[in-house]
């Protein structure tokens, strides 16, 4: 069964085509471009070419997959409208996953995740040993994330690695963004029982930046 992949939940604009069976899953096709201000544009080519890459077109696919974030409000919709109305088009399942579990836990360790929030902050999450995330998502500062996430003994992210001297923790340079691999494991259990496709909540953990404008001033005394 052929699954689409997609994630706008970081600056990395992720699609990809994944092949579950009966037995595994295997990604067939990826495509990532990072640009922070560039995910509407980017999106429907990197769909467009995965599919090319792997000889298919959209009425092969039974599923999609869609990172639910957390992440910035502009970035992290393109993702999941372009999911959910293609979902509708197609009359296939659309599936969540949370883009942090994507990242997951470094093995055999408790691990702090975490992505690039803006405004100095972090998305975060804590994970145990064996990759269950125990802890999160929240939104915070990096210290305090760090302080909140005080059992960590490593972490992973690109939020991790900007700010590494803030978070006081090792860092590894892999994986810095969300996994294609990670999301088709985490809903290939769905994929393959023919779950019913689920409403795609965005984790946006805080309002959007622009806000509607307030009353209008009077302009007559």
């Amino acid at each position: 069964m052929l699954v689409l992949v997609l994630d706008t939940s970081t600056p990395a604009v992720t699609a990809a085509v994944a092949d579950v069976t009966s037995t595994g899953q295997a990604v067939t096709a990826e495509l990532r471009a990072v640009d922070g201000r560039a995910h509407g544009e980017l999106m429907a080519p990197e769909i467009d070419q995965v599919l090319r890459q792997t000889g298919a077109t959209v009425r092969d696919l039974r599923a999609i997959v869609a990172g639910t974030g957390p992440g910035p409000f502009t970035g992290l919709r393109v993702g999941l409208v372009t999911a959910a109305s293609m979902g509708q088009t197609l009359g296939i399942p659309v599936y969540g996953v949370c883009s942090l579990d994507a990242l997951g836990g470094v093995p055999g360790q408790v691990t702090l995740v975490a992505t690039d929030a803006r405004r100095r902050e972090v998305y975060w999450a804590l994970y145990d040993p064996t990759g269950t995330r125990i802890d999160g998502p929240h939104v915070d500062l990096p210290e305090v994330a760090a302080e909140r996430a005080a059992a960590a003994t490593v972490a992973v992210g690109d939020g991790a690695l900007k700010y590494a001297d803030r978070i006081g923790l090792k860092v590894l340079d892999e994986p810095r963004y969300p996994m294609v691999d990670a999301f088709v494991r985490l809903a290939a259990d769905r994929v393959r029982g023919n779950a019913p496709g689920e409403p795609l909540t965005p984790l946006y953990l805080r309002r959007p930046d622009a806000v509607a404008a307030g009353g209008h001033k009077p302009v007559l005394r």
